[in-house]
């Protein structure tokens, strides 16, 4: 392996301050006297994905080298489930094809000991072969004519048969008593998907007793056993994770945990019935499968990632992800990521609250370049670990999410109906370098305190209770911004007769408006027309360029969420909007311009140039917050168009709605990231710079710097704010501090930087 100079020195630079500090050793060496349990103190990970061949090429040595290189802590083996790597005597329990007489797992599971590395037992519950078929063929899932269900060319087990509560359940005890890991994972722990109903006995049995229906014969939302079924499903889950937490603790002592593996997308995981809030609120830590960004949602998913999960479970845990060292965007499992994919990937995860944890398939590799790329950045986080775990966010702007309206309202169409929503506002709110922490809906009464606006980014099922939390958020003061048909539905995703919140919109639904059908929603959502919205009041009179006869007098000025827009009297747009009727308290600030011929350019002309249809209200009661309604679903668009007139709006309409009162003000150019965080005495700037040529397309090979950046950040009482460390350029600056805010500039951000602030 060669090294450049410029990295030799950069690695040991980071390895001496790693010595200085004490702040990496293996679990053994870790503050021996700590009281925190070993789950709340192993922050670095790692995992060699085995495949079968492995157990006749896994060069150990060399992969505890390669443990003390990246500062590893944890490290993830395949243990059992699908294949067996140890001599398991679990009957049934099928032993990895070239296995032969080795006990691999037991070997690693020592060599971490040896290190003083706590190991977790990856399981894989989702399948199994044909012997175990045969001998069992009631435990595993059927679909209606009774056939078995494969997936990923294995026979599928059923969660609520003897596979899971018998079979696993033996594999488990023989590990923890075998070889006493630190926990569990397992990657395939909840089964079948929503796409599958299982007509198994055991499901038959056990849905008729809990819902007192017989399964639901298709996919149909409108039906009250499929409905019962969707409401059981997640309840069964929720029990597999009980019992097997229950089963391992039992088996391996009071720390042993069970964590499964989930995704850090709340919309995600609801499609394999994990209820995100209820497991986080269970999980004394979390390992997470989310191991890419993807072209729509980008690097920054990754710090929403972290600051989802630490919402539901708390700031103090442990939050770990899998981070893919190889090509994902297309998977090409054995090649190298392009390190600043990897890189940009891993920094915005710590940012936001996640922990390193690198990934490879497979324990050798030919292309060497995979295995440098995690070495610095897992350095540098040993050395500022710190400043890294337990800080508390600081944000003014909350972005509600509602699984439960993913799956209700969103339905089949949960993409276009929630999470592209979410997602567009994400991209807005990174673009303006807004900070902002994602907030349940049924949590708004105890994360949104003290914060000054709310978006709710088309959650069009609420509950009444729900509906009058966030009407009191707003008589209270608080701003809100809402799009698409929010608080339409109920918590069944059926349409009320109006808005459950047409008072605080400002807006009423007219009887036999089409949004109350599904398929007119999801219709509009993927329409992408030649259509655009009619700002006011039109200015274009006081304009250069050309005046005809009958131009409209430019009168007035624009309201502040319009701000910026002053040179053009439309915007694009690209669906569609039907009447609704406006409050006399409430000021429409856009129409809608209705789709017209887009070629041959003879034909492209306005048919209708102007409607009464409202695109954009706002509604400023006297002595209630500020409210922004936008039946336009610019959210939605900008997450699939990234028109940049759209994420202005939305920020616009974030900065008025909470008044301008946000934490934190950043200029210069680029694409940046911010997270900013509080720790008694000082608060913690984590800027992270995506703008290079793959932020809209994976992947990225090149990192671009930008620069000079100005920092403005508003100061906690008692903090002066006129030191500033630089713990990525490893230097201090001075700064000015005025009126509550310290003020400073970077003349360069290459990659990211965490600015500590006193």
């Amino acid at each position: 392996m060669t090294t450049t100079r410029r990295e030799f020195l950069g690695v040991s630079t980071l390895t001496a301050l790693g010595a200085a500090t004490g702040s990496w050793t293996g679990l053994a060496g870790a503050e021996p006297a700590s009281p925190l349990p070993w789950y709340r103190r192993t922050l670095r990970w790692g995992q060699t994905n085995i495949n079968e061949l492995d157990p006749q090429q896994y060069d150990i040595g060399w992969w505890r080298e390669q443990w003390r290189r990246t500062r590893t802590q944890g490290i993830v083996v395949n243990a059992g489930g699908i294949v067996a790597f140890y001599p398991t005597e679990v009957p049934l329990h099928r032993r990895a094809k070239f296995l032969g007489d080795r006990d691999l797992f037991g070997e690693l599971r020592q060599a971490a000991k040896e290190e003083g590395i706590v190991v977790f037992a990856r399981m894989d519950s989702g399948g199994a072969g044909d012997e175990l078929f045969r001998e069992h063929p009631d435990w595993f899932a059927r679909n209606q004519s009774g056939e078995p269900i494969r997936t990923r060319d294995l026979y599928a087990p059923c969660v609520n048969g003897p596979y899971f509560a018998t079979h696993l359940a033996a594999v488990l005890r023989e590990i923890a008593a075998r070889y006493h890991p630190e926990g569990f994972t397992d990657n395939a722990w909840s089964g079948l998907g929503r796409d599958h109903i299982c007509y198994c006995e055991n499901c038959r049995a056990g849905f008729l007793a809990a819902q007192h229906l017989e399964l639901p014969v298709r996919r149909d939302w409108s039906d009250r056993a499929f409905r019962a079924w969707i409401d059981w499903s997640y309840a069964c889950r929720l029990r597999v994770w009980d019992d097997n937490n229950r089963l391992t603790r039992e088996a391996g002592g009071p720390d042993c945990l069970w964590v499964g593996m989930n995704d850090g997308s709340p919309y995600g995981e609801a499609q394999q019935f994990r209820e995100f809030r209820e497991i986080g609120r269970r999980c004394e830590m979390i390992m997470l499968d989310d191991q890419r960004r993807s072209d729509d949602s980008g690097f920054q998913r990754n710090g929403e990632v972290g600051k989802l999960v630490h919402g539901v479970m708390g700031w103090d845990k442990v939050a770990a992800e899998s981070m893919a060292m190889y090509q994902t965007e297309p998977t090409f499992r054995f090649a190298a990521k392009p390190a600043p994919e990897a890189r940009l990937w891993m920094v915005e995860g710590f940012a936001g609250g996640i922990n390193p944890w690198w990934h490879y398939l497979g324990a050798y590799g030919e292309d060497r370049r995979s295995y440098r790329t995690p070495v610095e950045l897992c350095q540098w986080h040993a050395a500022n670990e710190r400043f890294l775990t337990g800080r508390r966010p600081i944000a003014t702007v909350g972005l509600l999410w509602s699984q439960r309206s993913g799956d209700f309202y969103g339905r089949d169409d949960w993409r276009a109906q929630a999470l592209q929503p979410m997602n567009g506002f994400t991209q807005a709110l990174v673009k303006a370098r807004i900070p902002y922490l994602p907030v349940h809906i049924d949590d708004v009464a105890t994360q949104a305190r003290g914060m000054r606006t709310l978006i709710a980014p088309n959650i069009g099922a609420l509950t009444d209770e729900q509906a009058a939390t966030l009407r009191n958020f707003v008589n209270g003061g608080g701003g809100l911004v809402a799009t698409g048909y929010t608080s339409l539905c109920d918590h069944w995703g059926d349409p009320r007769p109006d808005f459950a919140l047409a008072d605080v919109l400002g807006v009423n639904l007219p009887a036999g408006h089409r949004a109350r059908r599904e398929e007119a929603r999801q219709r509009w959502a993927a329409e992408k027309s030649h259509s655009y919205l009619r700002l006011a009041p039109e200015l274009r009179a006081r304009i250069d360029g050309p005046h005809p006869a009958g131009e409209p007098p430019a009168v007035g000025e624009r309201h502040p969420v319009l701000a910026g827009f002053d040179d053009t009297d439309i915007l694009s747009y690209g669906g569609s909007l039907e009447a609704m009727t406006v409050s006399p308290t409430a000021s429409v600030l856009a129409t809608f311009i209705p789709p017209f011929p887009i070629t041959p350019p003879e034909d492209v002309w306005m048919r209708t140039p102007k409607t009464d249809i409202p695109a954009l209200i706002v509604h400023d009661r006297p002595g209630h917050g500020r409210v922004v309604y936008l039946p336009a679903d610019l959210d939605r668009r900008f997450a699939r168009d990234i028109l940049p007139d759209h994420g202005r709006l939305l920020a616009n309409a974030v900065r008025w709605t909470a008044q301008d009162d946000l934490p934190l003000r950043v200029e210069g150019p680029g694409l940046i990231d911010c997270h900013l965080y509080r720790e008694p005495g000082r608060i913690l700037l984590h800027l992270i710079n995506l703008t290079n040529a793959g932020t809209w397309r994976a992947p990225t090979d090149e990192l671009i710097p930008v620069g000079p950046v100005r920092v403005r950040v508003r100061t906690d009482s008692g903090l002066r704010g006129e030191n500033v460390r630089l713990l990525v350029a490893g230097q201090s600056i001075s700064a000015r501090s005025a009126d509550g805010w310290s003020e400073w500039s970077l003349p360069s951000l290459r990659e990211h930087e965490l600015a500590v602030i006193a």
